[in-house]
């Protein structure tokens, strides 16, 4: 779980983000970085282009059978009404345009460098009660070998406030020198086992398991995700988006898969375009969010129209807190990844 998983994860009663919610989820974070964080591999993957030619014309036969495909299923499903209309569009581009890419093909000894840039909340609590908070940054980046049995790397960065939205919250970290003890780690497990724990994804279910078997049906896919989310202070529909955001920002899914999944996401009800120029760490690309009214915050998944690479995932505040306006992002993360002849 990670911090922007875990910011999700907080739960709002008011509509808004109290702060002292923020500081239960920050300390959870703390020690889930200590502990569990380590034990979810940043994933790797990357979906550079097809640069195979052969791809081109089944990817162009592919990418006809993949609009079908979304046309069919949001369009023509009674069953539930799905993504608005907008949305479903981008979606449908989306796994097109995915569909005609491939993931690369590492040669023995290189790596799979998976780059992750990475906001989250810190909050504090003073013993009078004052509540104070900021956004921190912390950028990972996993080392993934072709032979994934192998050793990966996990180099976590220094950790940094990067944002303030009062003297206080500034005061404040500065008073206990937020980001000064933090040198930053180094990790190395085989398999990508990070503190001996197996990275999980969509309902559950260990990441090589459904990068080898999840279903690329996307009605099966969403079926799958909504099974056991339930009973979590989310709707079904949000949960299962969360899962899809978590699951393409690991960097780790084939490209049939990806597809799927935006397939699946265009079934969701509630999903619609937010913005179509949205901007998250110097890339642009188009946001598609599903609101969660009650705990006060968006998801978002962030998708670049011409690749149907996701470039990040977001959080965002519907409504003003005590310390964050309305339309702050209190967590998001940008992926990119390359392929490199070495590790640290």
């Amino acid at each position: 779980m990670d911090e922007l998983h875990l910011l999700r994860a907080t739960r709002n009663t008011t509509g808004t983000v109290p702060p002292a919610v923020l500081a239960a989820g920050r300390e959870k974070l703390m020690q889930r970085a200590a502990q569990e964080d380590s034990a979810r591999e940043p994933a790797p993957v990357l979906h550079p282009r097809r640069p195979w030619r052969r791809a081109l014309l089944a990817s162009a036969a592919a990418a006809a059978l993949v609009a079908a495909l979304v046309a069919v299923d949001v369009v023509g499903s009674d069953e539930r009404p799905g993504a608005t209309a907008e949305a479903a569009e981008v979606l449908n581009a989306a796994a097109a345009a995915t569909i005609t890419s491939s993931d690369p093909v590492l040669a023995p000894g290189q790596y799979l460098l998976v780059d992750t840039d990475m906001v989250g909340t810190t909050s504090t609590v003073t013993p009078e009660g004052q509540e104070f908070s900021w956004l921190t940054r912390r950028d990972h980046q996993v080392y993934i070998p072709a032979d994934r049995t192998g050793e990966w790397v996990w180099i976590r960065e220094p950790s940094k406030p990067v944002q303030f939205f009062d003297e206080g919250s500034r005061q404040e970290a500065e008073r206990v020198g937020a980001g000064s003890s933090d040198s930053g780690d180094v990790s190395r497990a085989p398999r990508g086992e990070f503190g001996g724990s197996t990275q999980h994804v969509l309902n559950d279910m260990p990441l090589q398991e459904a990068v080898e078997g999840a279903p690329r049906d996307p009605r099966q896919l969403l079926d799958l995700l909504y099974e056991g989310n339930a009973g979590g202070g989310q709707t079904p529909h949000e949960e299962a988006f969360e899962r899809i955001a978590e699951t393409l920002g690991t960097g780790a899914i084939p490209a049939d898969l990806r597809a799927a999944l935006y397939q699946a996401a265009a079934l969701i009800p509630g999903v619609s375009v937010v913005d179509r120029e949205a901007a998250l760490d110097g890339r642009t690309g188009i946001s598609l969010g599903i609101g969660s009214p009650e705990q006060g915050f968006r998801s978002e998944i962030i998708i670049d129209p011409q690749t149907g690479l996701m470039i990040g995932e977001r959080t965002v505040l519907l409504e003003d807190g005590k310390i964050f306006p309305a339309g702050t992002a209190l967590g998001w993360s940008a992926v990119t990844t390359s392929v490199v002849d070495s590790a640290p």
